[in-house]
């Protein structure tokens, strides 16, 4: 199994890729699945709460102002699609994400916030991309987001256990492998109440359920 099966995304290209589904989630949430993941990463707007959603403004809103991507910075990604155009703005503080619905140029804009869960974070990301649109500094990201690095190393704990135990290893096994010789030598009674057991058990029963389709709650700021 190889370690981007279940954790799916996509990378802009040039050139139209294959679309290809993920495994077990019955779908995926992006527009299309990388080869090349050393890329940026585009993810679907509903799923990340730290994407600026804008459409065309109202015609009464005669004062509304365009946005022009590529007069704000570098862009790190640029994905045109059938729902409109997936912008990834670079800053030194921290990206900028867009979804621009009405990809028109010159086409005055509106911010659209939905009401969910994830208002406040909609908001801040939105305060941020606004700062920058004045030529101000934008200030940091949202907390939570990118992942942090103990959340990180976590989640390379629990991609090699699920490949191992999809190997055929054993938790024991597992366990040696991940550096816990010691405790994968104890007697069997020890073995099975000991921590480093425990620890193993929990890696590989949160790393099947992100590849059932929890994968997508890696995006959802806590």
């Amino acid at each position: 199994m190889s370690r981007c099966s279940y954790a799916s995304r996509t990378a802009p290209s040039r050139r139209t890729p294959q679309r290809r589904r993920s495994r077990g989630a019955g779908g995926y949430p992006f527009a299309t699945a990388p080869d090349d993941l050393s890329e940026p990463v585009v993810w679907r707007p509903e799923l990340t709460a730290v994407t600026v959603i804008l459409d065309a403004a109202p015609g009464e809103y005669e004062s509304a102002a365009p946005v022009d991507p590529r007069a704000l910075g570098a862009l790190l990604a640029d994905l045109a699609g059938i729902d409109g155009r997936h912008v990834i703005v670079a800053d030194a503080a921290g990206e900028h994400r867009l979804w621009l619905r009405e990809a028109t140029p010159g086409r005055p804009l509106a911010a659209v916030i939905p009401l969910d869960k994830d208002f406040i974070t909609r908001i801040a990301s939105l305060l941020r991309f606004h700062r920058r649109l004045l030529g101000r500094a934008a200030g940091p990201l949202p907390r939570g987001w990118p992942l942090t690095a103990y959340r990180l190393a976590r989640l390379d704990l629990m991609l090699r256990a699920l490949d191992l135990r999809h190997a055929g290893a054993t938790y024991r096994q597992i366990a040696a492998e991940l550096g816990r010789e010691d405790a994968a030598r104890l007697p069997a009674t020890e073995w099975k109440i000991s921590a480093a057991r425990s620890f193993v058990v929990r890696l590989v029963r949160d790393a099947t359920a992100l590849m059932k389709g929890d994968y997508r709650k890696l995006l959802r700021i806590r």
